[in-house]
């Protein structure tokens, strides 16, 4: 092997090494573009949720779906929205994850929500209720434990 090709081939091996370093440096390391579980978990959040297509409000294991026809829950970046949904939440406010994990987030009337399941189309969520209304809805609601099911 002559010299000129030996000192091309040895070149040819460190420029192959570098590029491989740096390809995998780059492809390897998330950085701080990665998404983080809140992010992740808004995304699936955000929207319009309601009853149809199989969901329901179950309070202390007694379905009371039949009480809240037409119960839609909506999100927004720390906002909500509701329609029916009587003393179990405010028509409207703010929310806001009390996790790093995502899986609890609290409403404005101080309800702590925990998500059982959040796919695309589908969110489970429980709470426990007072039944303590608050001066917004002006009365008392259902003291309990609910587990609600809406989907998209």
């Amino acid at each position: 092997m002559k010299k000129q090709d030996k000192h091309l081939s040895i070149y040819t091996q460190t420029l192959t090494l570098l590029l491989t370093f740096i390809i995998l440096s780059t492809t390897a390391c998330g950085g701080e573009d990665d998404p983080t579980a809140q992010q992740l978990a808004f995304e699936k959040l955000s929207g319009n949720w309601d009853l149809t297509q199989g969901g329901s409000i179950i309070i202390d294991g007694q379905d009371a779906t039949a009480n809240f026809t037409g119960f839609a829950f909506s999100f927004t970046d720390g906002g909500y929205s509701t329609t029916n949904a009587g003393d179990m939440f405010r028509a409207s406010g703010t929310w806001q994850w009390t996790d790093e994990e995502a899986q609890q987030l609290s409403v404005d009337d101080g309800k702590t929500i925990t998500i059982v399941t959040l796919t695309e189309t589908s969110f489970v969520f429980t709470f426990t209720s007072d039944g303590n209304a608050g001066t917004a809805n002006h009365g008392e609601g259902i003291a309990g434990n609910y587990t609600i099911s809406v989907n998209q």
